[in-house]
């Protein structure tokens, strides 16, 4: 797969991120900086790398299939992963100034 489409999938699939929400906290999982990764293969396989805003969190069930399932529905994606890790582990840092802009840490 040429350089283009890949990179194309890769800000498709960033789209489709910006459209989940955190349901604790009313900002995108990816403004919130839960997403550390999107890697696209040659073949047009997707593996996100993403944390939650802690081990315990009410949706580390459901939350994760949602991003696999959501990004699977992509007509460009073949197959989905979604790889969960703790390391480093989520702060109030990593959200982007869009989201600390909506939640008023400014």
């Amino acid at each position: 797969m040429e350089e283009n489409r890949m990179q194309q999938i890769g800000e498709d699939v960033v789209d489709v991120l910006r459209g989940i929400y955190d349901p604790e906290i009313p900002v995108d999982i990816y403004e919130l900086g839960l997403i550390y990764d999107v890697k696209v293969s040659d073949e047009g396989d997707v593996h996100i790398l993403m944390t939650l805003t802690s081990p315990n969190c009410p949706v580390a069930e459901s939350l994760p299939q949602e991003v696999k399932l959501k990004t699977q529905s992509l007509k460009e994606v073949r197959e989905a992963e979604v790889e969960i890790t703790f390391d480093p582990p989520w702060t109030k840092d990593m959200m982007s100034e869009v989201a600390k802009l909506e939640l008023g840490m400014f």
